[in-house]
């Protein structure tokens, strides 16, 4: 499994009235570290790709990030079958406590047709190889 990671600071707009990171930005950060690892698997690839939606979030909260907090988001597809993959992100704090838990059910679509298709072989191999 190909797993790959980012950082960022928790800034200020992100916290909520209860005094932590407001539930949104942990999903803008799951779909922003999906698109982040998919153009590094991709960047040597000039044929046309498809296109990624997402079909489902499941996202645990563990503990609440906080204003300043370093985090790291990790994430890796852990299977692709048909035209569905599933794919997990962690958040964990400089601990490397686990704050979140995202797995997230993306459907790979033609980008012509924006129809479902097919996970080529090759995009397997790009994802778990």
């Amino acid at each position: 499994m190909k797993s790959f990671s980012t950082s960022l600071e928790v800034q200020p707009e992100q916290i909520d009235g209860l005094g932590h990171v407001n539930n949104i930005h942990y999903l803008q950060w799951v779909q922003d570290v999906a698109q982040a690892h998919w153009e590094v698997l991709t960047k040597k690839i000039e044929k046309p790709l498809g296109i990624w939606v997402v079909r489902s979030h499941m996202i645990t909260y563990k503990q609440p990030a906080l204003m300043g907090d370093l985090l790291t988001l990790k994430t890796y597809v852990k299977q692709s079958r048909g035209v569905l993959s599933e794919r997990i992100v962690e958040i964990l704090n400089t601990e490397q406590t686990v704050l979140a838990v995202c797995s997230t059910q993306w459907c790979y679509l033609n980008k012509e047709s924006k129809k479902p298709e097919a996970i080529s072989p090759e995009i397997i191999n790009l994802l778990h190889g």
